[in-house]
């Protein structure tokens, strides 16, 4: 019976268990030392660093970009402007190389003749 129950027992937990509380307690000791105070200390104070120029580059990346933007969306407009202005440039130099139709003189219908008028039939 005591071996039924040994063998219910969730040794990996039971294991897991008492890892965490054995490096606790030496974490605990470790924090505690004035050494690794220090360094601790020193590493938050690089990460900081290291946090502020990644924003620094990340801003000026941003404004660069949006000059970028602003500058890209101007060229487009004034391309577009440039384009419009070459078309109707092109379509008023096609329309005066062409030549205005002569008018025809207009066709005069032929003149009607008086119908002829019949002699009364003798009898």
């Amino acid at each position: 019976m005591a071996i039924e129950f040994l063998k219910a027992i969730p040794w990996k937990h039971v294991g897991l268990f008492v890892a965490g509380t054995i490096a606790g307690n030496y974490g605990t000791d470790v924090l505690g030392n004035d050494k690794a105070k220090k360094v601790y200390t020193e590493v938050t104070a690089a990460a900081l660093r290291v946090k502020d120029e990644v924003l620094k580059t990340t801003t000026s990346l941003q404004e660069n970009a949006n000059d970028i933007l602003a500058d890209a969306k101007a060229l487009n407009e004034e391309r577009a402007e440039k384009s419009c202005a070459e078309a109707a440039e092109e379509v008023f130099e096609d329309l005066a190389e062409v030549e205005a139709p002569k008018k025809a003189p207009a066709k005069k219908a032929p003149a009607k003749k008086p119908a002829a008028k019949k002699a009364p039939a003798k009898k």
